[in-house]
């Protein structure tokens, strides 16, 4: 199965129909409840469901998924039937497998229960009528090119710049957000260096600042003091999310003190310094970090 491990749980939502077309004759039987194997409704009904949540089982590469709500509606027209499913979760993945699968077995339980009495029965259609969630909604393409700058904050990198193993995932990551990177620098964990140069890349209009290392509770981890000093307003919501993404992944994840805050039109963000951590962080910080420079710029949520 494709590894959706790093993927952050959204709002997912699919609907799906399938159409089976029966003889008028044995649309007058199934409305007076008169079909050979019992009530169509019901019996689409539950098979439906059933389907949507085994999905995973009977479709090898699915992924076994928490389902929020299913809702089956069984139309009988004059000539057909219609199946519509609706599937929500808050998960990793789509769920418009789940509500293909439901509506499928549900045509199959028509054609089963009435194929005694119809011999020209047929499924007819089997299609995804529409999906919404994910993270693809939430990215927004900005007006203008923004600016960002890299921050590693390490005794030891700032000694030799080959021990910085974040730095370029940080810039990767940005560059695939829209962001231009103006720079990239290693300091030493000093917290009057770290805030001078926090102060001149705000100054200097920086959309987002991203600074790496320096957050967890050794003598020397100032990163979140000297933030703390520069920043004007705080985005604890911001902070919150990348340690409750973070902690789903690795108990340690609460041992840091990442800040996040703003300063002027400046965003800056605390990371940890590990590799992982970083990269866990970035796919927690993103695509949701893009909407505050709207914010910023004065538009309404």
């Amino acid at each position: 199965m494709i590894d959706v491990s790093d993927k952050p749980d959204t709002f997912r939502e699919a609907v799906a129909e399938s159409v089976v077309k029966v003889s008028k004759d044995t649309i007058e039987i199934v409305k007076r409840g008169e079909s050979p194997k019992g009530d169509i409704v019901d019996a689409v009904k539950i098979s439906s469901t059933f389907a949507a949540k085994k999905t995973h089982e009977l479709i090898p590469y699915c992924h076994p998924i928490p389902i929020d709500h299913i809702g089956i509606d069984v139309d009988i027209q004059d000539n057909s039937i219609i199946i519509k499913a609706i599937v929500k979760s808050i998960w990793k993945t789509g769920v418009e497998m789940e509500a293909l699968t439901a509506v499928s077995i549900g045509a199959l339980t028509v054609y089963d229960m009435l194929k005694p009495i119809d011999d020209n029965i047929s499924i007819e259609s089997i299609k995804l009528i529409k999906k919404r969630g994910g993270l693809k909604r939430f990215y927004e393409k900005p007006d203008k090119t923004l600016k960002a700058a890299v921050i590693i904050v390490s005794d030891t990198a700032s000694k030799d710049e080959k021990a910085d193993k974040s730095g370029n995932i940080i810039i990767n990551k940005l560059k695939e957000n829209y962001f231009d990177v103006i720079e990239y620098k290693i300091i030493p964990d000093e917290k009057e260096i770290i805030e001078s140069l926090l102060r001149k890349l705000s100054d200097q209009g920086v959309d987002l600042i991203i600074t790496s290392g320096g957050t967890g509770v050794g003598p020397r981890d100032v990163t979140p003091e000297a933030t703390l000093n520069v920043i004007e307003k705080e985005m604890k919501g911001i902070e919150e999310a990348l340690r409750a993404y973070g902690q789903r992944r690795t108990p340690l994840s609460m041992l840091s003190r990442g800040v996040v805050g703003v300063r002027k039109n400046s965003v800056i963000v605390n990371l940890p310094g590990s590799p992982k951590a970083v990269s866990e962080s970035l796919n927690a910080l993103f695509p949701g970090v893009l909407h505050i420079y709207k914010m910023l710029g004065g538009y309404k949520h």
